[in-house]
């Protein structure tokens, strides 16, 4: 009420409806511009979200990361879940076997692979 007052105060009640009708026409040729975009881009992208899904992506970002960690965990744990046994059920109540990973084995070393030692008169 206070903006409606303060415009009426400075444009004067006999050009409000010529600036109204402006600001009308401006915003429809906007709107007018963002359907000609938007139909644009999903002919290019077919498989684009709605807009309604973007705008409520875009004011909830966290909420969009929050899922997408949500969909890895359950990825990960799906992959390292063990694998039954030839002969055994996959469907077995069983508790799974926990393992530890056993370290990374270095390569196996000869004795004529080794390098002499430095030869100090070259110091």
């Amino acid at each position: 009420m206070v903006i409606v007052g303060v415009v009426l105060l400075l444009m004067g009640p006999d050009k409000l409806p010529e600036v109204a009708h402006k600001l009308g026409a401006t915003w429809r040729a906007i709107k007018n511009l963002q359907e000609k975009v938007e139909a644009e881009v999903r002919e290019a992208i077919p498989n684009l979200p709605s807009t309604g899904d973007i705008a409520r992506i875009a004011r909830s970002p966290v909420n969009i990361l929050n899922q997408l960690a949500d969909r890895v965990d359950a990825k990960e744990a799906a992959a390292n879940q063990p694998v039954a046994p030839e002969g055994e059920l996959a469907g077995d109540e069983s508790p799974p076997l926990l393992t530890t990973p056993r370290p990374p084995t270095p390569p196996p070393t000869r004795a004529d692979d080794q390098s002499p030692p430095p030869d100090p008169s070259l110091n």
